[in-house]
């Protein structure tokens, strides 16, 4: 997208950090989507949301911290879902933020499931990216692995093919032309010319030394969500997020809505058309 589609926003976090978020245009009329991306990634994430909802709706893409634009903590052991719920409250205070749509990928998610405990009134609907009460420890693992190694390429074709050999495995339909465009949502050209991961390093602290990256049992937030529309969406190879849990919180948590992604794994990338739908049919529920 241009440059032109969206205005860029700034807020203080809770230890004084600026933290970056992408706004684009919508009715004031309406809830804004609040998108809140996952561990590694940033606002460009939500690229596909931002081109299919905005002008009908108002999309706020946040970057947490260390992530993107905004700033990297002095603390890495600020780098915890606590944190990022105290910095996502500022937000809300900061811009003075109505009623909002959450949709969060992986981490993001269980932010806005916590966001949602705490502040219930705020929220009139929900979508969830992979994410559930229960991580699965092999998505753990993996993600142990790579978070926090760098890595940097010449060019966004060399980029494109390194994650093509790391995450082959969760889009085993992927063409060159989409992991270049995974690789530019992910990566951005450093100040030598080389183009790398767009997060602080320093994330990969927390997991080394507590091993997962959210609390270990949310089952108790999952059910005590208001009483709005909520949908999970699951790619089929997800191991985050399984089967099995999927069909539990389709039995434990009132009105939930779920998509599965065939042939995907985590996470779904959103620009899905049956994605898209399913967030549609949500929408249009508010509208």
């Amino acid at each position: 997208m241009s440059d032109q589609a969206w205005q860029d926003g700034t807020w203080e976090g809770g230890d004084g950090l600026t933290l970056h978020y992408r706004d684009y245009a919508g009715p004031a009329g309406r809830p804004a989507i609040l998108c809140i991306p996952g561990l590694t990634r940033n606002a460009r994430d939500f690229e596909p949301v931002a081109e299919a909802f905005a002008g009908k709706w108002r999309v706020i893409c946040v970057e947490l911290r260390g992530r993107g634009e905004s700033d990297y903590a002095r603390d890495s052991s600020t780098y915890v879902p606590e944190t990022y719920v105290q910095d996502l409250l500022a937000l809300f205070g900061q811009l003075d933020l109505g009623r909002v749509v959450a949709l969060g990928t992986s981490l993001g998610g269980i932010l806005s499931v916590l966001l949602a405990n705490i502040m219930p009134q705020k929220f009139v609907g929900m979508i969830v990216n992979d994410i559930g009460p229960v991580i699965e420890p092999s998505g753990i693992a993996r993600i142990r692995g790579y978070v926090g190694q760098g890595g940097s390429y010449p060019t966004w074709m060399h980029a494109a093919r390194a994650l093509r050999e790391t995450m082959a495995d969760a889009y085993p339909d992927f063409t060159i032309s989409d992991w270049l465009r995974v690789a530019k949502r992910l990566m951005v050209v450093s100040n030598s010319g080389r183009i790398g991961y767009d997060y602080d390093m320093r994330i990969a602290d927390r997991l080394a030394e507590h091993g997962e990256a959210a609390p270990s049992d949310l089952w108790d937030a999952w059910k005590s969500l208001p009483d709005i529309p909520k949908l999970v969406i699951r790619g089929e190879l997800s191991d985050i997020l399984s089967a099995e849990t999927l069909q539990r919180m389709e039995a434990d948590v009132a009105g939930l809505e779920t998509l599965t992604v065939a042939r995907t794994g985590h996470v779904p990338t959103l620009d899905e058309p049956e994605v898209q739908a399913a967030i549609r049919k949500l929408l249009d529920r508010l509208a």
